[in-house]
Parts: C-alpha cells; structure tokens; sequence
C-alpha cells in the first residue's frame, strides 16, 4: 500500500475500530434475531396477517439493519487489516475463515427471508432453533481469536 494510504489508516485506526464494533454489534444483533423470528414465522398460517406482519419485520431487519452492518463491518475491518498488515499471522487467517463462513450464513438467511416472503418454507421450527445458534458459536470463536490472538 502506499505511504499516504498507510499513514491514513494509522492515524484513524481507532476511528476504524470504533465503527468496525459498532457494525458488529449491529450485524449479530440482527443474525441473532431474524432466525428467532423464523422460529415464530413457522408456527403462523400461511397468508394470515401476522404472517404477513412478520414477512415485513424481517424484511426490514435484513434490509435496514442486517444487510448495511454486515457492508459496514466488511469495510471497516478489511481496512484495518490492511493497515495492520494482518494478512500471515495465523489466528487472523482463522478469524477471516470464520467471517467468511459467517457471511455465507448472512447468505443462507437472506434465502430463508425470501422463501419466507414467497410463502415457500420448508423448514421446521426446530430447524430454525438449531441453526439459530450457528452465528453465537461463530461470534464466540471470533472474538477470542480477536483477543488472544492464538
């Protein structure tokens, strides 16, 4: 990278940070509740009103919420990564797996969003409580390779 581009990212690494948190928070506060609401989606009568309730409270979650923090996130930490040259040390190659895996989930929801929209579910309530704790397990391992860096 170049010296100015280097020095700009040096010299508002916390401003980067701040906001990286910030996404992040925003980010698994959505991946955690949109599956949650799924949960409750299934138990409701295909075209009822709370289905359709629903159909818009997630769509709105996904984009207003979820959708904007995951961007922001992405934006906020590659740039920082790049201005830590972070790209060979070990437990950050094994967090950038585990975001990406976390952004395919992101994927996965956006799909079930859509079948949902589409009055095309097929997946139980039992299903969405399992996968439900998949971006929990993620956000655990995340943060201690962010932290202890092993």
């Amino acid at each position: 990278m170049t010296g100015y581009i280097m020095e700009f990212l040096t010299e508002y690494y916390k401003w980067f940070l701040a906001f990286h948190v910030i996404s992040v928070i925003s980010w698994m506060a959505g991946m955690l509740y949109l599956p949650r609401l799924f949960v409750y989606h299934t138990r409701l009568e295909v075209g009822s009103e709370a289905s359709e309730m629903f159909k818009e409270m997630e769509l709105k979650l996904m984009k207003i919420i979820i959708n904007p923090a995951m961007a922001s996130a992405w934006i906020f930490g590659l740039s920082m990564a790049f201005g830590q040259e972070l790209w060979g040390q070990g437990w950050f190659q094994l967090k950038f797996l585990l975001v990406i895996i976390m952004s395919g989930f992101h994927g996965y929801l956006s799909l079930w969003r859509r079948q949902f929209s589409q009055d095309k579910n097929t997946h139980s309530e039992k299903f969405f409580r399992q996968v439900n704790e998949i971006p929990a397990i993620l956000m655990i391992f995340i943060v201690l390779l962010v932290i202890l860096k092993f």
